[in-house]
């Protein structure tokens, strides 16, 4: 599940853009998407038989400067450029392949201790996979009621895509579910053997949803941005959000939610029992 394959990393970006992207005509009688191999090849200055063996898996040792100028041609992002560095090293051989440690189930208790400090804020840890590690009082009294911290795994993803309450939740499911997959993606890399497991309950639990976003190969860490909660007791909220990576080698990081509007900062002041005003809402954009 987790592809370390390459070539179809390379495939899957160069279907996802169109020749309008990289000041191409579109042309009539276009029956792949994106772009088509000839139009990559000419663009990253490589063969068009250079191109289909590394994207059939016949050529796994592409030197850095086609690695470079495919990155380019296809207007790869930083989240991209380094997920195709680590592909390129483990297709070289599997003992330079970065590997990762245990998935971690437990935080330490400086973590802990932060996490006190920063109370009545709502922040929660989470590790790679999407578990929640550790809360606040306040992330719970803000998520609780949705359902989010309910089951035998506190975890983002499953409830995303397996719990029927995500929708009212979500009420931009869409984007929601779109971002964490490329989160998740993001997070692991090829011989985790944890990770290919909670995807593959993924697929079997959710089915189409995730799994048709998933092959899509998305590869983003969204570390701050704006989501929609539809929260029982106070009605919907706009959250802006923050990402720390914490210095642990498991990938934990630490999500700290702040409102992103008035409405919003007199919503939390209210589960928090506090007087409205408490809190100020965040400047910064609205995705």
């Amino acid at each position: 599940m987790i592809d370390p394959d390459l070539g179809q990393f390379i495939r899957s970006r160069r279907e996802a853009i169109g020749p309008a992207d990289v000041g191409l005509p579109d042309g009539p009688r276009r029956r792949t998407p994106g772009l088509r191999r000839a139009e990559l090849a000419v663009l990253a200055g490589i063969s068009v038989d250079y191109l289909v063996r590394l994207e059939q898996g016949r050529d796994r040792h592409p030197s850095a400067q086609v690695l470079a100028a495919l990155a380019d041609a296809l207007r790869l992002g930083e989240d991209d450029r380094d997920h195709l560095r680590v592909l390129s090293i483990c297709g070289s051989g599997q003992e330079l392949c970065p590997t990762l440690p245990p998935v971690a189930q437990t935080v330490r208790p400086g973590v802990e201790a932060i996490l006190g400090h920063l109370d009545p804020a709502s922040a929660l840890v989470l590790n790679r996979l999407a578990d929640i590690l550790a809360w606040t009082p306040a992330y719970e009294r803000l998520v609780g009621p949705l359902g989010i911290l309910d089951g035998p795994r506190t975890n983002l993803m499953w409830f995303t895509f397996t719990d029927p309450r995500a929708g009212d939740a979500y009420p931009e499911w869409t984007q929601v579910a779109d971002e964490q997959v490329g989160n998740l993606r993001a997070n692991l890399r090829p011989n985790d053997a944890e990770g290919e497991a909670f995807v593959a309950a993924l697929v079997e639990a959710a089915g189409d949803e995730f799994t048709r976003r998933w092959e899509e190969r998305p590869v983003a860490r969204k570390r701050t941005g704006t989501k929609v909660l539809r929260q029982p007791e106070v009605g919907t909220l706009r959250i802006s959000y923050e990402t720390l990576q914490l210095p642990d080698t498991d990938d934990q990081r630490l999500v700290v939610y702040l409102p992103a509007d008035a409405a919003t900062a007199t919503g939390l002041d209210l589960l928090n029992g506090r007087r409205p005003g408490g809190l100020r809402a965040v400047g910064g954009s609205i995705q």
